[in-house]
């Protein structure tokens, strides 16, 4: 078992954007069978507040059914683990309205308008009906988005796309937000635009937990874990972890410890 210590390092970073060292994602042994195959096979992490925790693995690698556990989606078939301060077994609704959550494939309606796209979601949060309104407003003028209010969404370029998709899935400021592979498809501009998103989320204190398959956005995280075969095989800061395997960049990292994987798609 990869042992999940807090580097000095991650410290330093973390003092960068004010947070406290509070866990708000707590997860031992946790494990998820379907059958006879194993997906997830005993992981145990920590991942705190403010932080951008990256959760990489390769297909089949287990890394998107640990997260749907995660979410309240998926039930743990052994092992504890608590989100925002709830378990995520017992108390998967009260897990899914304090996180936020964001895909490459589902985010939006591109049928709906973009304020309705907002009120949608927001309602779906919880939010009350005056507390949206006023939001919604500042939320278009902060993306520079006003002109945009009663566009299709499906008439927005991708690159808007992803930032209103990624501003809603905040909207209702929750604890933590999941982003699973949020940039796919796009040019590197826009990739780095959406990270600076992602940068000014964690300086309001929201955590970001997020898969990708671009090794370059792992060295913008705080910590990154490794899965291979269920397992995470990694989990340390950028820094450390090329320091650990003499590697010149995230990339030759992960394929290092992924070139052993025995399983395909789960």
């Amino acid at each position: 078992m990869v042992k999940n210590n807090i580097t000095s390092d991650f410290k330093s970073q973390l003092s960068t954007v004010n947070c406290q060292l509070e866990n708000v994602i707590h997860v031992e042994n946790l494990v998820k069978r379907f059958g006879d195959f194993t997906a997830v096979d005993h992981i145990s992490f920590d991942v705190w507040q403010g932080e951008i925790f990256g959760f990489l693995g390769a297909n089949g690698a287990g890394k998107t059914t640990a997260m749907r556990m995660l979410c309240g989606l998926s039930k743990p078939t052994e092992g504890h683990g608590r989100v925002a301060g709830f378990d995520i077994d017992r108390e998967v609704e009260k897990v899914k309205s304090n996180i936020g959550y964001m895909s490459q494939k589902f985010s939006l309606y591109n049928d709906l308008k973009v304020w309705e796209n907002i009120r949608l979601f927001a309602g779906i949060y919880g939010m009350r009906d005056r507390e949206i309104a006023q939001k919604t407003d500042e939320l278009l003028q902060r993306l520079n988005f006003a002109s945009e209010r009663n566009t299709l969404v499906k008439e927005l370029p991708l690159g808007w796309k992803q930032k209103l998709a990624f501003s809603v899935s905040i909207f209702h400021h929750p604890k933590v937000v999941f982003l699973d592979e949020p940039t796919g498809g796009v040019d590197p501009v826009t990739r780095r635009q959406f990270w600076e998103l992602i940068y000014e989320a964690t300086a309001e204190g929201i955590t970001v937990f997020v898969t990708t398959h671009y090794m370059d956005e792992a060295e913008y995280c705080n910590r990154v874990s490794i899965m291979v075969d269920g397992q995470i095989k990694a989990l340390d800061t950028p820094k450390n972890l090329k320091h650990q395997f003499s590697a010149d960049s995230m990339d030759d990292v992960f394929h290092q410890l992924a070139r052993n994987a025995k399983r395909g798609d789960n």
